[in-house]
C-alpha cells in the first residue's frame, strides 16, 4: 500500500519553499518549461558556466578578474543547460529518461560578475551601499573590497514546479530499485539509474513516498554510487557518469539530503569522488587522447568542462545552507591533500573548486552556533600559500578564494566573539581596515605576507597555531622554491604581528627543527631562524623555546648549530635570553648530587658554546661574563670523569643517530669555557692558562682546584676589573648549590682575596665565611679557608684575624699536609703580633713537628719555630728559654738530614736559637760534611754543648730518642753524639741515674741491619761503660779514631 501523497500546498512544501531562497533542481519537460518555470537570471547562468571555455557568440567583455581564465572563463549570458542539451542530443534518445531533461541549478549569484578588482577609489561608494554583512556592528560594513549583494537578492525567486504524477513517481522508484539491487553493467544502465534518481529527488518537497523511499535507501544509494565511481577510469573521462553523479548529489543537497556528509561510508564516497575527478589527466593529455580515441557520441572537451562544472556545483550545494559549517569542514578535509599536490593540474583544480566553495559560502552565509569548522587557521594559511604558487592559474584562483574567505572570517568572528570583549573586535576591525586601505585588492592578494597581516587580527591562539603549522608544512615543498619562500614570509610576518598570542609553541619549535634540514634556500633558512628568534625573545615563550631546543642530541647537528649561532635578537632581549639559558644550566647545579648528570645541563653547555661561536649575543656575553665563567667552571667540575653513558639521556633522543664515544660532558664544558674567554677578548688569560697546563688541571679529579686557582690568579694579574666583578658575584653564591658548586666558587673566591679590594668586603662575607669553613668536616673547605686567610693577612688588620688564630694553630696537628703547610704560612705572617702565651703554645706545637715524615712540614715547622724565637720579646725570654734549649739537640741532629733543605734550615734555625741564648756556636756546627767522617769536629761540638748545657743526662735521653728515627743519617748521628757526649757527663749525675737504660738502647742497635750504625753503636756502648767503670780522667777522641782506622794528619 502506497504512502499518502502530499498535495501541492502541503505544509512541508510550503515551509521548505518559503524558508529559503535557494533554488532547487527542476525536471521540466520542454512543454512545461515554457509555462511553469521562471527564466534563470544572468548571474545564475554565469555561475553555471564558471568552468566552461567553449566558444560562444560575442558578448560584452566581463569585468577584470585575477584569473587567466585558462579553463574558468565566465560569460555574461548563456546557460550550462545549452551544452548539456547539445551533449545529450548527440547521444541519441536512448540516454533520455521519461522524455525529461534535468537541469542543474547554480548555487550562487554572481551579480558582481566575480570581479574583485576594487580599487581604493571605490571605498566611499562602497560605504554608501547596504552592508554586505548582515551585522548590527556598522564597523564591518566599511571594508574596502568586500562588496556583496544583500542576501535577500542573492537568488531570483523561482517558482518551483508542482509534484510529479503518481504514476511517474512509481515508475522512477521501480527503475531506481532495479538499479539498487541489479547489476549496472553498461553506461546506458548507469545513466538511467542516476537520472531517474535525479528526477525523483525533484518531488521530495511534495511527496512523502519519495521522501520515505530516498531516506530508507540512503545506504544503498551511497553504496551503489561508490561502486559506480570506482568503476570509472582514473586516467580518462569517456562517459558522463561522473557528471551525472555530481548532478544527483547536488540536487539532493538542495533538498537537505546529503550523501557525502554523515556516516563513514558517506565520507568514503566523498573521498572517492574527489580523487576520481582531481586525478583525471590534464588538458594536454586530453588533446592527445582526441587523436587516438575512436569517435564518441559526445564532445570530449565539452564532457571535461561540464564534469568539472558539475563537481564545483556539487561542492557549492553543500554550503548553501551550512549554518554550522560542518559541510565546509568536510569539504576542506577532502580537498586539503589535493591543495598540496605536487601535480600542477591537480593543485589547480582543487584550488579553483575551493575558491568557488568560499565564494558561494560568502554569498549565502547564515551562521548559527555551535560552529563545527575549527580549522580556520589551517585554511587561511593554505590559501595564502597558494597565492604564492608558481603556477599563475593556481595563484589567481587562490587570490579570489582568499578574498571571499576574508568575508567569511569577518562574519564568523562576529558571531563567535565574546560580547564582553566587543571592543577587542572593533579594534581588530579597525586594524584590518587600515591594512586593507594601504593596498589595492589585487596588490594585496598577490603578496602572501600581507594576507598574514590582515587575517592575523582575527585568528585566535589555536588558529594562529594552525596557521603556523600549515605554513611550516609548506617548507617541505622542495620542488617549488617559491613556495618555500612564501612560507618563510608568511611565517615571519605572522609571528611579528601576533606577538604573544600563540599556543603550542613547543610543537611549533618541533616542526621548525624538523624542517630545517629540508630548506635549501639561504633566505628562507634565515627567515626561519628569525622566526625562532622572535619567539625566543618574547619573555612568555623564552623558557619554552629554550627547553625544546635543548631536547636534541649533542653535539648539535649543523642545522641546529646554525640556528643557535644565528639568533637575531634585539639588544634589550639578548641579555634576557642568555640569562635564561644560563639559568637552565645553573638549575642543575643547585640540585643535590644525582646518580647521573641531567641531560639538560649537558645540552645547555653545548648551546652556550654555539652561541659564543656565533657571537650574535656579544653584548650580553660581555655583560654576563662573570656569571657565565663561574657557571661553566662549576659545570667542568661536575663533568670530571663522566662519559655520555653517565648522563640521564631522555628515552628515544638518539633514535637513528649514533652517539660518538669522543663526546663527553667534560670536553663540551671545556670548549664552552675556552670559547667564552676568546669571544670576550681574554686572549692573554687564555694563553697563560694554556701555557701552564691549566685546562688539564681544570679537568683533573685531584687538581681541579689548582686549575681554578690558576685561572683566578691570571685574571687578577691580567684583568683585575673582571676579577673584582667575579669576586662580588661570588659573595651570594658561596652557600648555594651542591658541594661541587660551592667548592669551585669558594676556590675562585679565596684566590681573589689577594686583591686589596677584598678589604672592602664586610666581615660577614669574608672572615665569618672563612671561620665557618674552618669548622667544616670537609678537608677541602678547610684548605680553602686557610688559603683565604693566607691571602687576607697581606692586607687585613690583625684584629680581624686574632679570633681565628687558635683554629689555625690547631690545624698544625692535621694529617693533611696541605692544611698544615697553609697554617704554617698564615702563622709566619702573624707570628710577630702574637701575645706571649699564644707564642709559647705555638712553639710547643711546632716543636712536635720536628722530624715529621713529610719533608715540607719538617722544613717549614723549623722555619716557623725560628720565626717564633725571633719574635720573643726581651721581657718574655725567660718563659720560652727552656723550649729553646730543648730544641737545640733536635736541630743539631737534623743538620745531618739527608734532605738538603731540611739540613740547611736546621743550621739556620740553630743559629737563631744560639743568638736567642746569646751563645756563639763553634763553626763546626755549620759544616755540611757528615759527622761520621769528621769525629774531631764532632768532638768540638760536643765539648761546646757539654760546657754550655746543664742536665746533661736529659740531653742523652733526648738524643737516644732520635736513635730510633726512621732516617738512617739521624739514627747514626744520634748514636755518635751519645758516644762522644758521654765523657762530658757529670759523675754524680751519672751515678744517680745509672747507665743501664743507655746501654740497653745501644745494645738494641747492635742488631741493626746497617753495618755503620752497628759499629758506631758498639763504640758508643764501650764509651758509656768506660765512663761507668773508670775514674774521671781527661778524655780524648783518639779511641774512636783508632777503632775506625783513622790516623791524625
Amino acid at each position: 500500500m502506497s504512502l499518502p501523497r502530499r498535495g501541492r500546498g502541503s505544509r512541508l512544501a510550503g515551509c521548505r519553499v518559503a524558508g529559503t531562497s535557494v533554488p532547487r533542481a527542476t525536471a521540466l519537460s520542454p512543454q512545461r518549461a515554457g509555462r511553469g518555470a521562471q527564466s534563470v537570471s544572468h548571474a545564475q547562468r554565469l555561475t553555471r558556466r564558471r568552468h566552461c571555455s567553449q566558444q560562444v557568440p560575442p558578448e560584452p567583455e566581463p569585468q577584470a578578474d585575477f584569473r587567466s581564465g585558462k579553463w574558468l572563463y565566465e560569460r555574461a549570458g548563456g546557460d550550462v543547460r545549452d551544452s548539456r542539451q547539445a551533449l545529450r542530443a548527440g547521444m541519441g534518445s536512448k540516454y533520455r529518461i521519461c522524455g525529461r531533461e534535468d537541469v542543474v541549478i547554480p548555487c550562487a549569484s554572481d551579480n558582481d560578475s566575480g570581479s574583485m578588482d576594487l580599487q581604493l577609489s571605490n571605498i566611499e561608494d562602497i560605504k554608501k551601499r547596504p552592508s554586505s554583512i548582515e551585522l548590527t556592528d556598522s564597523d564591518i560594513s566599511d571594508f574596502p573590497g568586500l562588496l556583496q549583494d544583500p542576501l535577500a537578492d542573492s537568488f531570483t525567486s523561482l517558482t518551483h514546479p508542482g509534484p510529479l504524477g503518481e504514476a511517474l513517481v512509481d515508475r522512477l522508484i521501480h527503475s531506481i530499485e532495479e538499479g539498487l539491487h541489479g547489476d549496472l553493467k553498461d553506461e546506458h544502465a548507469k545513466l538511467i539509474f542516476l537520472r531517474s534518481l535525479s528526477s525523483l529527488s525533484q518531488s521530495l518537497p511534495y511527496d512523502e513516498t519519495t521522501e520515505s523511499f530516498i531516506h530508507s535507501h540512503m545506504e544503498d544509494i551511497v553504496r551503489v554510487l561508490s561502486v559506480l565511481v570506482q568503476e570509472e577510469s582514473l586516467h580518462s573521462l569517456f562517459s558522463p557518469v561522473r557528471q551525472e553523479i555530481f548532478v544527483l548529489i547536488a540536487g539532493l543537497s538542495y533538498q537537505d539530503v546529503h550523501l557525502l556528509c554523515g556516516s563513514e561510508d558517506q565520507a568514503d564516497l566523498f573521498s572517492l569522488i574527489t580523487r576520481s575527478l582531481i586525478t583525471l589527466p590534464s588538458t594536454r593529455t586530453l588533446l592527445q587522447l582526441k587523436e587516438v580515441m575512436p569517435s564518441r557520441p559526445y564532445s570530449l572537451e565539452s564532457l571535461y568542462r561540464q564534469t568539472f562544472q558539475a563537481f564545483s556545483e556539487m561542492l557549492q550545494s553543500l554550503v548553501v545552507k551550512d549554518p554550522h559549517l560542518e559541510n565546509l569542514d568536510a569539504i576542506f578535509k577532502h580537498m586539503d591533500p589535493w591543495l598540496q599536490s605536487v601535480v600542477d593540474h591537480e593543485r589547480e583544480r582543487a584550488t579553483a573548486s575551493m575558491a568557488q566553495v568560499l565564494k558561494c559560502l560568502s554569498r549565502h552565509l547564515s551562521l548559527k552556533l555551535p560552529l563545527q569548522f575549527q580549522r580556520l587557521g589551517h585554511l587561511v594559511a593554505m590559501m595564502a600559500l597558494l597565492c604564492g604558487d608558481p603556477l599563475k592559474e593556481v595563484a589567481e584562483e587562490a587570490a579570489e578564494g582568499t578574498h571571499h574567505l576574508l568575508h567569511v572570517t569577518l562574519r564568523l568572528k562576529y558571531i563567535t566573539h565574546d560580547k564582553k570583549n566587543h571592543q577587542d573586535l572593533k579594534n581588530a576591525l579597525k586594524k584590518c581596515r587600515g591594512l586593507l586601505e594601504l593596498y589595492s585588492i589585487k596588490q594585496f592578494y598577490n603578496c602572501p605576507f600581507k594576507i598574514a597581516q590582515v587575517f592575523e587580527v582575527f585568528l585566535n591562539a589555536s588558529e594562529l597555531c594552525q596557521f603556523v603549522m600549515t605554513t611550516l608544512d609548506g617548507l617541505n615543498t622542495q620542488k617549488h622554491p617559491c613556495t618555500q619562500q612564501s612560507a618563510g614570509e608568511l611565517l615571519i610576518t605572522l609571528v611579528k604581528s601576533a606577538e604573544s598570542r600563540f599556543e603550542k609553541v613547543p610543537e611549533i619549535m618541533g616542526v621548525i627543527c624538523a624542517r630545517l634540514s629540508t630548506i635549501s634556500q639561504p633566505r628562507v633558512r634565515q627567515q626561519i631562524i628569525r622566526t625562532v628568534s622572535l619567539f625566543i625573545s618574547r619573555p612568555k615563550y623564552t623558557d619554552t623555546v629554550l627547553s625544546h631546543l635543548l631536547c636534541h642530541p649533542v653535539p648539535y647537528d649543523r642545522h641546529l648549530a646554525e640556528l643557535w649561532r644565528n639568533l637575531e635578537v634585539e639588544l634589550p632581549s639578548t641579555t634576557w635570553i642568555l640569562w635564561r639559558l644560563l639559568r637552565k644550566l645553573q638549575k642543575y647545579h643547585n640540585l643535590p648530587a644525582q646518580e647521573k648528570m641531567a641531560y639538560m645541563a649537558v645540552a645547555a653547555t653545548n648551546a652556550l658554546y654555539e652561541v659564543f661561536v656565533g657571537n650574535r649575543l656579544r653584548a650580553a656575553t660581555f655583560r654576563l661574563l662573570p656569571q657565565l665563567l663561574m657557571t661553566l667552571l662549576v659545570q667542568v667540575h661536575h663533568s670530571i670523569g663522566l662519559r655520555m653513558s653517565d648522563v640521564a639521556i631522555p628515552s628515544g633522543l638518539y633514535t637513528g643517530r649514533e652517539m660518538s664515544s669522543e663526546v663527553t660532558p667534560l670536553c663540551l664544558a671545556l670548549q664552552a669555557t675556552k670559547t667564552l674567554l676568546l669571544r670576550t677578548l681574554c686572549w692573554q688569560e687564555f694563553y697563560t692558562i694554556e701555557r701552564n697546563r691549566g685546562w688539564s688541571l681544570l679537568g683533573g679529579s685531584d687538581c681541579h682546584l689548582q686549575g681554578v686557582f690558576l685561572l683566578a690568579n691570571t685574571l687578577l694579574e691580567r684583568n683585575h676589573l673582571l676579577a673584582h666583578k667575579v669576586m662580588y658575584l661570588l659573595v651570594p653564591l658561596l652557600h648555594r648549590g651542591n658541594d661541587k658548586h660551592q667548592l669551585t666558587a669558594a676556590g675562585f673566591f679565596v684566590e681573589l682575596l689577594q686583591s686589596p679590594v677584598a678589604k672592602r668586603l664586610p666581615g660577614v662575607y669574608s672572615m665569618a665565611r672563612l671561620r665557618e669553613w674552618l669548622h667544616c668536616g670537609n678537608d677541602l673547605f678547610r684548605i680553602l679557608a686557610l688559603r683565604g686567610l693566607h691571602n687576607l693577612v697581606r692586607h687585613q688588620e690583625m684584629e680581624d684575624l686574632s679570633r681565628l688564630l687558635p683554629y689555625v694553630v690547631d690545624c698544625l696537628c692535621e694529617a693533611d699536609k696541605r692544611i698544615v703547610l697553609l697554617a704554617i704560612q698564615i702563622l709566619l705572617h702573624v707570628v710577630r703580633t702574637m701575645d706571649p702565651t699564644t707564642l709559647a703554645s705555638l712553639m710547643r706545637t711546632v716543636f712536635s713537628l720536628f722530624g715529621d715524615a713529610r719533608p715540607d712540614v719538617h722544613h717549614f715547622s723549623m722555619t716557623l719555630f725560628g720565626a717564633a724565637v725571633k719574635s720573643v720579646k726581651c721581657t718574655d725570654k725567660k718563659g720560652v728559654e727552656s723550649q729553646v734549649l730543648g730544641s737545640l739537640v733536635p736541630l743539631l741532629l737534623y743538620t745531618q738530614d739527608d734532605t738538603d733543605t731540611v739540613a740547611e734550615e736546621s743550621r739556620r734555625v740553630l743559629g737563631i736559637c744560639a743568638t736567642f741564648l746569646k751563645w756563639k756556636l763553634p763553626p763546626e756546627v755549620y759544616c755540611k760534611n757528615p759527622w761520621c767522617i769528621r769525629p774531631t769536629e764532632v768532638g768540638t761540638i760536643c765539648r761546646f754543648f757539654g760546657k754550655k748545657c746543664k742536665g746533661k743526662i736529659n740531653i742523652l735521653a733526648q738524643t737516644l730518642m732520635y736513635s730510633k728515627d726512621a732516617k738512617l743519617p739521624i739514627r747514626r748521628t744520634a748514636v755518635l753524639f751519645v758516644g762522644l757526649f758521654a765523657k762530658y757527663m757529670d759523675r754524680s749525675e751519672l751515678q744517680l741515674q745509672g747507665t743501664g737504660w743507655i746501654e740497653d738502647d745501644l745494645r738494641i742497635l747492635l742488631h741493626d741491619p746497617e753495618p755503620s750504625l752497628r759499629m758506631i753503636a758498639s763504640q758508643a756502648l764501650f764509651q758509656v761503660q768506660r765512663m761507668r767503670t773508670e775514674p774521671e780522667s781527661e778524655q780524648t777522641v783518639c779511641w774512636l779514631r783508632k777503632r775506625m782506622g783513622c790516623h791524625p794528619a
